[in-house]
């Protein structure tokens, strides 16, 4: 009897331990959750009140934050480093948690001054604007074009 209830505490730890045991996670260069939903155009984005154009602007600029600036590594959504053939080595993948650490820091920091002086803008400015982001992300779709060299 004594054995049996050892024997079970013991596949109890050992149960939990791996439960619990942390997961060496690939992080991805571009996250899967940053994407435009829909791109619009000038009539559509006049029939919008000013609070929806300010969140349509804040989606705009987090792809542009989070996505942009690595595209010379790739444009699609999950892909890893090690996919792209970059050593999976500690320093690597340190160097990538810092930079979207960074990339989060910097888009809080924008939206955080975005939301308090954005509100004060001109209607037209945003739509402007607004149009402006999402022509630069359309040619996130013909980047390939480029990339046959």
């Amino acid at each position: 009897m004594k054995t049996k209830l050892t024997l079970i505490c013991v596949l109890l730890i050992l149960t939990t331990t791996v439960g619990f045991a942390q997961k060496d996670k690939d992080q991805t260069i571009i996250n899967q959750n940053v994407s435009i939903a829909k791109y619009h155009d000038k009539e559509e984005l006049q029939q919008f009140n000013k609070g929806k154009l300010l969140e349509l602007y804040i989606e705009r600029i987090e792809v542009i934050v989070k996505v942009l600036p690595n595209i010379a590594f790739t444009n699609k959504p999950g892909v890893t480093i090690e996919a792209l053939g970059i050593p999976n080595t500690k320093d690597h993948r340190k160097a990538l948690e810092d930079n979207i650490k960074a990339a989060n820091d910097y888009f809080e920091n924008t939206i955080e001054f975005q939301t308090k002086i954005l509100p004060y803008s001109d209607k037209s400015n945003l739509i402007a604007a607004i149009l402006y982001y999402e022509q630069t992300l359309k040619s996130l779709h013909t980047y390939n074009e480029f990339n046959r060299f």
